[in-house]
C-alpha cells in the first residue's frame, strides 16, 4: 500500500491561529477539500483505461493516495475554522451531485498519450493553485498545507509527464496534437466540478444548483489569489508537457498573455461583487 510523503497528524495544528484566518478563504478550501478527496474515481478511470500497464497502475494508486490525503487535511482545516462544517456529509451531498465518469475503458482524449498530458494540466493547475492559496494566507497551518500539497502536486506533475513520454514514443503525437488535448483540459476548468464542489461545500442545503452562480463565486475568490510568478510557473509547466520549450519568447508572450485575462478576471469579478 502506497503512503505519503507527510502525515496530517505531523501538521503544526498546534500553532492555529484563528485571528490570520482570512474568511474569504475558507469556502475555497471547503470546495477543494471536496475535489481532492475524490481521487479515487479517477483512479479507478485511469486503471480501466490502463488496464495492460500495472506499473502506471501502482503509480496512480499512489497517486490517489496522496491526492485523498489532501482532501482529509484541508477537510479537517476547514472543521477547525468552521465547526458547523461537516466535511464527510459535504463530501456525500458533492457526490450525489457530481460523479467521475470510471467505467470506460478508453482515454476520453482519444490516446494514452494524450491522457498523460490531461493529466500533467491538471498537476500544472493544482500545484500553481495551492502555491498562491499558500502565499495569499498568514495562517501557519493553512500555509504548510498548501506548501505539502503544492510539492506534492508537482511531483504528480513529473510522474504523469513520465508516462506521457513513455506512451508519446508508441503513438507519436505531434506538437500540435498536444497542445489541442492541453488546451481542451484547461478550458473544462469551466465545467462542473469546482463549482458543484463549491454549492456542495459552502451552499445551503436547500438551495438549487445554479452553475453560473457559484462558478463565478469559486472565481471570484480564487483569481485574485495568484501572482504573475504563479502563472510564470504554468505555463512553462503547460509548454514543457506540450513538447515545447519553455523560458522562451514563445512561453513569455504565453504567461503575459494568461496573467492578463487571470488579473483582468479577478478585477471584474470584485467589482462585481461590489
Amino acid at each position: 500500500m502506497a503512503r505519503a510523503h507527510w502525515r496530517i497528524e505531523e501538521l503544526p495544528w498546534d500553532r492555529f491561529d484563528a485571528g490570520r484566518v482570512d474568511p474569504d478563504l475558507v469556502p475555497l478550501i471547503k470546495a477543494a477539500a471536496l475535489v481532492e478527496f475524490n481521487a479515487d474515481d479517477y483512479t479507478a478511470y485511469l486503471c480501466n483505461v490502463f488496464n495492460d500497464d500495472p506499473e502506471f497502475q501502482e503509480a496512480a494508486r499512489g497517486w490517489a493516495v496522496e491526492e485523498v490525503q489532501h482532501g482529509e487535511a484541508l477537510g479537517r482545516w476547514a472543521e477547525l475554522v468552521d465547526p458547523t462544517f461537516d466535511f464527510r456529509a459535504a463530501v456525500e451531498r458533492f457526490r450525489a451531485g457530481y460523479r467521475v465518469p470510471i467505467d470506460l475503458d478508453a482515454s476520453v482524449r482519444g490516446s494514452r498519450t494524450g491522457e498523460m498530458i490531461a493529466r500533467c494540466m491538471v498537476e500544472t493547475g493544482t500545484s500553481s493553485y495551492y502555491a498562491a492559496i499558500g502565499d495569499s494566507t498568514d495562517e501557519p497551518v493553512l500555509k504548510e498545507i498548501c506548501r505539502n500539497i503544492a510539492a506534492d502536486e508537482l511531483r504528480h506533475y513529473k510522474i504523469f509527464y513520465t508516462y506521457a513520454k513513455k506512451y508519446l514514443d508508441r503513438e507519436g503525437l505531434n506538437r500540435i496534437q498536444r497542445l489541442k488535448v492541453a488546451l481542451s483540459r484547461i478550458g473544462e476548468s469551466e465545467d462542473d466540478e469546482l463549482a458543484y464542489a463549491y454549492y456542495a461545500a459552502n451552499a445551503p442545503a436547500d438551495a438549487p444548483y445554479e452553475h453560473k452562480l457559484y462558478n463565478a463565486a469559486y472565481k471570484r475568490r480564487a483569481f485574485g489569489r495568484y501572482r504573475r510568478k504563479h502563472v510564470d510557473r504554468a505555463i512553462a509547466m503547460v509548454f514543457k508537457a506540450c513538447g515545447l520549450k519553455p523560458h522562451t519568447r514563445l512561453c513569455s508572450v504565453a504567461s503575459r498573455g494568461a496573467w492578463w485575462f487571470i488579473d483582468r478576471q479577478a478585477r471584474k469579478l470584485a467589482a462585481q461583487a461590489v
